[in-house]
């Protein structure tokens, strides 16, 4: 498991570290992330983490977690920030700032996204929060969403193009195959063409 906050000079440096700890408790290679346009909030966090981890029972898992997978960003701007964590594409992302709304219009990369600073991870982790909880992990949300009725349906396309369209679409296509070498795929366009306009089919040799 996995997660990364943003969070600006206006968040509760205790609630973001034991937000980070809460999923590092999920192993000793779970990795936490903070990126803060506030270097104040950071060293904040960082103090808070170390202060929380001396009473956590499962400081064992959390402890080595954040010291080989924790990482706190410190960044000059909110676009920076999104840079950064679209980058990242953590499965599970908070937004803990003044401006939660302009940072979920703008974060594209994420498995899921848990805004202000009353929406923890854990609450989802445990089933409450109502949305789907198998995710991407590893960056894989660059690529993927989480899991849904559309992973177990099969799309299927079809294509039909007329007689007039034709015209249109195969010169392209001749031009296309031509500049790649391909002269069969040439052949299937120019064949078309010359049944429209009546005039003779280059071979494929040509």
């Amino acid at each position: 498991s996995e997660v990364a906050v943003i969070a600006d000079d206006t968040a509760d440096a205790e609630l973001v570290a034991a937000d980070l700890l809460g999923q590092a408790e999920h192993g000793p290679n779970s990795p936490a992330a903070l990126v803060t346009t506030s270097e104040r909030l950071g060293r904040e966090v960082i103090a808070a983490v170390e202060r929380q981890l001396v009473g956590l029972s499962t400081r064992e898992i959390c402890g080595p977690a954040w010291r080989d997978y924790g990482s706190v960003i410190v960044v000059k701007s909110r676009e920076d920030a999104v840079l950064v964590m679209d980058e990242l594409a953590p499965e599970h992302l908070e937004v803990q700032t003044s401006e939660d709304e302009w940072y979920h219009d703008a974060l594209a990369n994420y498995g899921s996204l848990f805004l202000g600073q009353w929406s923890t991870v854990a609450y989802s982790d445990k089933g409450m929060a109502g949305t789907n909880h198998t995710l991407p992990t590893a960056g894989g949300a660059r690529h993927s969403a989480g899991l849904s009725v559309s992973r177990y349906l099969k799309p299927l396309t079809y294509q039909r193009i007329s007689r007039a369209a034709t015209l249109s679409v195969a010169p392209a296509v001749e031009i296309i195959s031509a500049s790649e070498g391909m002269t069969a795929h040439q052949a299937t366009a120019t064949m078309r063409i010359a049944r429209l306009e009546e005039r003779p089919a280059l071979s494929i040799a040509e």
